[in-house]
């Protein structure tokens, strides 16, 4: 027998679907609706404050063409040194997980020397004193 085409099939998860759905345009529209109620009204019009720019909310600080310093980079690229550290190492613990691999001393020696070599960029930056945050002070207009 061949289905309809106004047959649904799946007419018993029509409760499942729908919940889901609707779950789905509450995480979508909800922190819209949240932002909505709770935001400050008329804000902007205290103090002369109509042509100011804008700075996530706050009054800003200095000018708006600033140099940002290297360290923000450095930061940057040993962050992603040391998650690609971590997307290695978890697969060779789950391949050490099993026996059979287990046995050979030069994979441990690579794993090693891999971490070492990444120890290695963290004493250099710490030389470096890219750990050092030095608190800049701006000047207010």
């Amino acid at each position: 027998m061949e289905p309809q085409f106004a047959t649904f099939l799946y007419h018993e998860q029509v409760l499942w679907i729908t919940a889901f759905v609707l779950g789905g345009l509450a995480f979508a529209i909800g922190p819209i609706v949240i932002v909505y109620l709770f935001m400050p009204l008329k804000t902007r019009q205290i103090s002369d404050k109509a042509k100011q720019f804008i700075e996530c909310g706050m009054d800003p600080i200095g000018d708006s063409w600033i140099r940002y310093g290297v360290v923000f980079y450095l930061y940057a690229l040993i962050f992603l040194a040391f998650d690609v550290d971590v997307l290695f190492l978890f697969p060779v613990a789950t391949v050490y997980n099993d026996a059979i691999f287990a046995s050979s001393i030069r994979d441990f020696v690579e794993v090693v020397l891999f971490v070492g070599i990444l120890a290695l960029a963290i004493v250099y930056a710490w030389i470096k004193g890219v750990f050092k945050w030095e608190r800049k002070t701006f000047l207010r207009r």
